[in-house]
């Protein structure tokens, strides 16, 4: 994605004519936690309640672990590949300013900050399928849930350190330092700098600039 020009205005722009599905471009991360924190919270439960009696389900700690270390590879090449798709074509361009290049062409603009429903419904329903899948490929299926209970929990921290790098004044360390990332990301180098709640990737893959 070529580096857009900057919009200060925190007034979101209107990216349809129609009323319906202009309405589906805004959330809040509240509502973004009203979602998907009881979706959390019914596959931790699902792991426990299967989980036979007599023994320490060790499966769930660590599956979530795991979940949630996955999600950070997610966001990674999400962002990276997904977001900042080099489009060929004005509609595969039309498609990606909408996904995420409104973002960076309107940084500020509050309820673009989150992932709304429209995107993140239909990106958890292909994930399940992949964790549902390998879990029954290497014949672990105790370990989907917890793993998938991991996976939207770091999906949530994602989300709500976005919304604050951009709204919040994060002075303390570790989020301050989250906060300027992003801000380099947006601000400096749009090419580099994917990582969000981590900038692991970035330095594994050789997207963090080295000063």
């Amino acid at each position: 994605m070529t580096r857009p020009e900057i919009n200060r205005d925190p007034t979101p722009i209107r990216l349809f004519k129609s009323d319906f599905l202009e309405f589906f471009t805004h959330i809040s991360p509240l509502a973004v936690l009203a979602i998907w924190v009881p979706v959390a919270i019914f596959f931790l439960w699902r792991a426990i309640a299967n989980h036979p009696a007599g023994s320490f389900p060790w499966h769930i700690p660590l599956g979530a672990l795991l979940g949630l270390f996955l999600w950070t590879v997610a966001e990674y090449l999400l962002h990276r590949f997904v977001f900042h798709f080099h489009a060929q074509g004005p509609r595969i361009e039309r498609i990606i300013f909408l996904f995420h290049g409104i973002h960076h062409y309107q940084p500020d603009a509050k309820t673009r900050l989150v992932m709304p429903p429209v995107v993140s419904i239909p990106l958890a329903l292909i994930f399940y399928a992949l964790f549902y899948g390998l879990g029954a490929l290497l014949r672990l299926p105790a370990w989907v849930d917890p793993a998938f209970f991991g996976f939207i929990i770091g999906y949530l921290a994602y989300d709500m350190i976005h919304y604050a790098t951009h709204h919040l004044p994060m002075k303390r360390q570790p989020l301050k330092f989250l906060r300027r990332y992003h801000m380099q990301h947006h601000f400096k180098t749009p090419g580099q700098r994917y990582g969000v709640s981590s900038p692991l990737w970035d330095a594994v893959f050789g997207t963090m600039p080295k000063e």
